[in-house]
This record gives C-alpha cells, sequence and structure tokens, in this order.
C-alpha cells in the first residue's frame, strides 16, 4: 500500500494558519470520502435488492412448476412427460432459489454490513469530532479576547484568576479536542480503503461461494487474487490498530507536555527567554486605529521572513508584507489598555506598527528577534552564537536607536528585489536558516538586474510581449478588436484545443532554459516582489493549449493578448508544493545576448493544477512533432516518386532518341546504296524459294524449273 498522508499531532497547540490550512485539505478529503461512500453504498445496496429479488423471483418460479400439474387448462389434456420434466425442472430451480438465498445472506453479512458500518459509525463521527472541535476553537478565542482585554492597573483578582482560569480551560480543551480530531482523520485515511475494499472482497467471495455450490472447478488464479486482497485488507488493519496506538500515546505524551503552555502567561523561571532567535513566528494582536483618537486590536499571526515581517491571516493561504525591519528599531512601548506591547519603527522613520504579545516572554523574544534581524544577524554563518554575543550588551532587549538623519546618511544603495530565501517555519522560536543566503548564486539562472514585468501587454502593444525587436524592424500596431491585416499560419482545427483559466503573476528575462529549477526560481523571485511591493492585482486571462502556439486571450473580449509559439516554448514545470503555481520558458524570436538567445520565463496562476496545464503542453509538443515527422515523411515519399517519375521520363525518352537514330541510320544507309540494296532484296527471296524448294522435294524443284 502506498504511504498514508496524516495531519501533525504535535502542531496542534500552536494552532498556526498553515496547520490549520492543511486540516482544510483532510476536512475536504474527508467530504469527498463520505460523498463517494454514500454513492458506492447505493450501488451495493441495489445489488443486495436485485439479489432478494432474484431469489424470490427464483423460489415463485420452482413453486409454479410445482403447480403446474394441479392445473386444468381448457384446451389440454394430462401430460404427464410435461408435468415429470416441469418437476425436475423445479427440483433444480429450488436448489438455486436455496444458492440465492444464502447468496443474499452472505452479502448482507460481508458486503453491507461493512459499508454501512463505516458510514453510520467512522464517517458520523468525523462529523460530531468536527463540531465540538468548531466549539471549542470558538470557546477559545472568546477566552483570549477576553484575557487579551485585562487592563494593567490593579484590577480584582478574582477576575483575573477566573479569565486565566477560563483561558487555561478553553486552551486545554481545544487542545485535546484538535488531537483526538487529528487523529480520526489520520485514521479515516486508513479507514477508507478498508471501506471500499472489504465490501468488495465479502461480494466477490459471497459469489464464489455461491458458484462453488454448482461447481467444484473455481479459477485458481481468482482465488489467488482474492487471498492477495485480503492478505492487504488484514496488513493495513494491522497497520491502521499499531498507527492508532502510537498516535494515542503521542497524545498522551502531549498532553502531560503541553500542560505548562496552556497557561497565557507561563511562569518564567519554567520557560526562560531565548534572546539569541532570528527568526520567529507566532500571535500577535496589533492596533488598528479607527478615527482621530479610536483605535482597535486584530489579532493575527505574525512571522519573521528574511528581512522582513510578515503577517498572515487565518484561512489565507500566504502571509503578507507588514514592513521592513532590516535596520528598523524595536522598544517595549507602554500602552493605556494594553500589557506586553512594543513597536517597530522602520529604517526611515516613516511607518511604524505597535504590537503586543501575549506574555511578558513572548513579547521579549520577539523584541530579540526583531533586534537581531534589524542589525542583519540573520546573514551571518553562525547567527545563533553572534547574537549570543551582542545581546550581553543588551539586555534590556531594546535596539538603540539613532536618529533619523543619521540613518538617511548610513541608508543601503537602492537595490532590486532581495530574494529571501528563508521560510517560516510552524513552530514559534526556530533558529536561522541563512547558509542557503551565502551559498546560493543566482547568476548563473537569472540575468542580473533583471525587471520583473507584473502585467501582460495590452492588445494595442507595439510588440509582442517577450519578443525582441530587430534593429530596423517597424512595430506592426495589433488591431484592438482582434483582427489583424495579416493571417497568422494557426490552425483553427487543431487536433487539440484546450482551456484554461490563469492569472499572470509576473515574467522576467532568465539566462537558463533546461533545467527546472529556473522556473522555480523565478517563482520565488516574484511572488517575493509582490509580497515586497504590496502588488495583489492579477490579470486573467484563458490559456489556450494547441498543437501550433499558446494564447492568452481576453475573456471579456475574447481578443488574443498574447501568442507563444508552441516551438518556442522549452521548458515548463509547476511549483514543488504549490501546485497552481506553473510557469514556462519561452525562447524568443529575435536577439541574442553574450552569444546565447534571449529566454523569458513566464509565471502564472491556474485554478486547476498545474501539472495539467503542464501535461496538455507536453502532449501538443508530442503532437506536434509527430505531425512533423509524419510531414516530413510524406514530403520524402513525394520525393521519391518525383524521381522514379523523372527517371522514367529519361528512360523513355533515351529510348525514343535509339529508336530514331536507328531509323534514320537505315534510311540513310538505303539511300547511299539503291543496288546493293535490291540484290538482297533478289537474295532474300532466292533463299526463300531455295527454302521452299528444299521443302516440296525434287518433283518440286522440276515444276518450278518448267515454270521458269
Amino acid at each position: 500500500m502506498p504511504g498514508v498522508d496524516k495531519l501533525p499531532i504535535e502542531e496542534t497547540l500552536e494552532d498556526s494558519p498553515q496547520t490549520r490550512s492543511l486540516l482544510g485539505v483532510f476536512e475536504e478529503d474527508a467530504a469527498a470520502i463520505s460523498n463517494y461512500v454514500n454513492q458506492l453504498f447505493n450501488a451495493m445496496q441495489r445489488i443486495y435488492d436485485a439479489q432478494n429479488e432474484l431469489s424470490a423471483a427464483t423460489h415463485l418460479t420452482s413453486k409454479l412448476l410445482k403447480e403446474y400439474e394441479k392445473q386444468r387448462f381448457p384446451l389440454g389434456s394430462d401430460d404427464e412427460v410435461m408435468s415429470s420434466t416441469l418437476q425436475q425442472f423445479a427440483k433444480v430451480i429450488d436448489e438455486l432459489s436455496s444458492c440465492h438465498a444464502v447468496l443474499s445472506t452472505q452479502l448482507a453479512d460481508a458486503m453491507m454490513f461493512p459499508i454501512s458500518q463505516f458510514k453510520e459509525r467512522d464517517l458520523k463521527e468525523i462529523l460530531t469530532l468536527k463540531e465540538v472541535f468548531q466549539i471549542a476553537s470558538y470557546d477559545h478565542d472568546i477566552a483570549i479576547n477576553r484575557y487579551s482585554r485585562l487592563s494593567k492597573k490593579r484590577e480584582n483578582e478574582k477576575i483575573k484568576a477566573e479569565v486565566m482560569e477560563d483561558v487555561y480551560t478553553s486552551r486545554k480543551k481545544q487542545h485535546q479536542t484538535m488531537m483526538h480530531y487529528f487523529c480520526a482523520l489520520n485514521t479515516l485515511q486508513y479507514k477508507k480503503k478498508i471501506a471500499i475494499l472489504e465490501p468488495l472482497l465479502g461480494y466477490m467471495q459471497a459469489e464464489i461461494n455461491f458458484f462453488k455450490l454448482g461447481t467444484d472447478n473455481l479459477n485458481a488464479p481468482l482465488e489467488e487474487f482474492l487471498g492477495n486482497i485480503g492478505t492487504s485488507v488484514q496488513n493495513v488493519r494491522r497497520e491502521m490498530d499499531g498507527d492508532l496506538e502510537t498516535m494515542q500515546q503521542t497524545i498522551e505524551d502531549l498532553e502531560v507536555a503541553s500542560d505548562p503552555l496552556y497557561l497565557p502567561d507561563p511562569d518564567p523561571t519554567k520557560l526562560p527567554v531565548n534572546r539569541n532567535l532570528t527568526r520567529k513566528a507566532g500571535y500577535l494582536n496589533t492596533r488598528n486605529k479607527t478615527g482621530l483618537v479610536s483605535s482597535s486590536w486584530e489579532r493575527q499571526y505574525y512571522f519573521t521572513q528574511g528581512g522582513n515581517l510578515m503577517s498572515q491571516a487565518r484561512g489565507d493561504v500566504a502571509g503578507g508584507l507588514v514592513m521592513d525591519i532590516d535596520n528598523c528599531s524595536v522598544m517595549a512601548v507602554d500602552s493605556e489598555d494594553r500589557r506586553y506591547c512594543f513597536q517597530i519603527t522602520s529604517f526611515d522613520g516613516k511607518k511604524s506598527v505597535i504590537l503586543q504579545a501575549e506574555s511578558k516572554k513572548d513579547s521579549q523574544e520577539w523584541i530579540c528577534t526583531i533586534n537581531n534581524i534589524s542589525k542583519r544577524i540573520y546573514l551571518s554563518e553562525n547567527p545563533e552564537e553572534i547574537a549570543a554575543r551582542v545581546n550581553q550588551s543588551a539586555l534590556e532587549a531594546v535596539t538603540p536607536s539613532p536618529s533619523f538623519q543619521q540613518r538617511h546618511e548610513s541608508m543601503r544603495p537602492a537595490v532590486q528585489v532581495r530574494p529571501h530565501t528563508t521560510r517560516t517555519n510552524s513552530t514559534g522560536s526556530i533558529g536561522s536558516d541563512s547558509s542557503a543566503l551565502t551559498t546560493l548564486s543566482l547568476d548563473s539562472i537569472v540575468a542580473p538586474d533583471t525587471p520583473i514585468q507584473f502585467d501582460i501587454i495590452s492588445p494595442v502593444s507595439e510588440d509582442i510581449s517577450g519578443q525582441a525587436r530587430t534593429p530596423g524592424q517597424s512595430g506592426r500596431r495589433t488591431n484592438p478588436f482582434g483582427e489583424s491585416g495579416e493571417t497568422t499560419p494557426e490552425s483553427e482545427d487543431s487536433i487539440l484545443h484546450q482551456l484554461f483559466v490563469v492569472r499572470f503573476l509576473g515574467s522576467m528575462e532568465v539566462k537558463a532554459e533546461e533545467n527546472s529549477d529556473i522556473v522555480y526560481e523565478t517563482m520565488r523571485q516574484i511572488l517575493a516582489a509582490r509580497a515586497i511591493h504590496n502588488i495583489f492585482r492579477m490579470t486573467e486571462s484563458h490559456l489556450v493549449v494547441t498543437c501550433d502556439c499558446l494564447k492568452l486571450i481576453d475573456p471579456q473580449t475574447q481578443v488574443t493578448r498574447l501568442r507563444f509559439p508552441l516551438p518556442n516554448v522549452v521548458l515548463c514545470a509547476t511549483h514543488q508544493e504549490n501546485k497552481r503555481l506553473f510557469g514556462f520558458v519561452l525562447r524568443t524570436a529575435g536577439g541574442r545576448v553574450e552569444g546565447r538567445p534571449i529566454s523569458v520565463c513566464y509565471i502564472f496562476e491556474s485554478n486547476n493544477e498545474g501539472e495539467k496545464i503542464c501535461d496538455s503542453v507536453g502532449l501538443a509538443k508530442q503532437i506536434a512533432f509527430h505531425s512533423e515527422l509524419d510531414r516530413k515523411a510524406s514530403e520524402k515519399q513525394k520525393e521519391i516518386e518525383r524521381v522514379k517519375e523523372k527517371q522514367q521520363k529519361e528512360i523513355s525518352k533515351q529510348k525514343q532518341i535509339e529508336k530514331d537514330l536507328e531509323e534514320q541510320s537505315r534510311l540513310i544507309a538505303a539511300s547511299s546504296r539503291p543496288n546493293q540494296g535490291s540484290g538482297e532484296g533478289q537474295f532474300v527471296v532466292l533463299s526463300s524459294s531455295q527454302s521452299e524448294d528444299s521443302d516440296l522435294g525434287e518433283d518440286g524443284k522440276k515444276k518450278r524449273e518448267s515454270e521458269a
């Protein structure tokens, strides 16, 4: 059996958006399983009902045959032979009826019972756990919001204790419910195989037993196949039991280990502050202004990515850029209505954000992490060691903040989009993985200082995107109504014509074109550039794949925005993790740089999986390749036939020339020697006469002489 996907039970306490997003995928899978099992149950129910009907009909037929001899037909007389024959048929059909009854019982036990149990017990358990988890998650959010609104002033200790107890209870309930929910979803990945294979196995074994009642000869390979299926089901069941036991043990261990973490403000003596972090992630409350003096707080998931602070709301696919924290200032601030607040100010002082952590320890770790990133410690080879040395002199966890004028004087030079190679982990406090920044070289893949184009060229552009204009070439303006003065050699009746809905993310010039890593690197740079520059608008188009080209068509006006000749598409690949992202490398028609052709990589997002589009492009290239081979073979065959025809004409012409020469030679010889020709003629006549005389004999010779 192939591997089984599982939800990470260890990450249930953190409850990050990534975990919720993965949970949504498993919930969609559970819904799909439920829908499919219901359809399969209905189909098997029809088999069972049909078998019961067949058993009853067979029994009724046998009964009618037995009662034949009791019937009195007006025109019929007693026929003992017919009666005895029908009695024999009745016995056979009665035995068949018994076999069908046994088959119905076996179908009820071996086919309908397992799938009914899976439908009524396992699938309903998933739905129940889902409702309980949603209620627990909602209660936890309410408790957290109530706890976050506690004033820093001296309040009633009883109220504070009740709030903290409420947070503890709701968080524990959510964690335990979430772990059991994850366990049930993971177990469902095994049970869905059993729920499909076990009823089929029972159905086939019941049918075999039915046929064994009538014959002892059974197809041995079929028995072996069914035996293998039975063994496979048993193996899956044993594996499920073992994995279920492991998950239950993991839940018990996590419940014990996570008990101190249920409190929102843990004891700092038990969980000390880590001041050497260069990456961090977790939930924070951010202040949003709603008026001149009023503001509101919103809870979101924040994480660091390279030199950027990112935020992600629950349910979003990806995070958005909050601010650049390179050379920024960070310090703890005293808020009027919130505790554990800190403020981050950009290097030029134009942007600042106030965030609230859940505890004092979390607030200090966020301040230390942003302080380390601000000093670019994350770019070093050993960021944690350098951070440990630097933070010995800054235990107050406040970044020294020079004046804005000094910052402008020491401002970094303007650069293009900086590649972010670090990825946020699902844990709250993790180390930096900056070695990739120092070892990764992009010069061999992406052309340096290459601008990124975030929008496709409109229909009235002067040139087709991605195709360089050669010197002296005049630009032909495209008709905005989709009509062109020149007809393009596209085949409207192409063998392949598939349409996909895509959104254009961007394109940029690349160096290499044979390796799929160029597509991955281009995706990474374009997505990072969109996040940094807050570019979220995407142009939706219809991508049409034919055997001649790829076309981007405006869905509203049906105007062709871009046309990519299929032979120029040298590579097409999808993202390694997000299969909705795909891109292809186009070798442009004109221009060469450093002895190589200009290549442009286009990146898109699709509604369907990008692999389907890449498969369609590959299929189109194969069809075009085979069509080209057939065309060349046909042209070659025609060329051979033309050569043969030409040779035949040459041979006929040569024979005609030889014939004319012989005729001419004979005429010339006849005109130059006329007497000789007469003598020769007489000689021929005499020779014929002599031949005839020899045939006539002696009497004939004498007669001819007398006549002469």
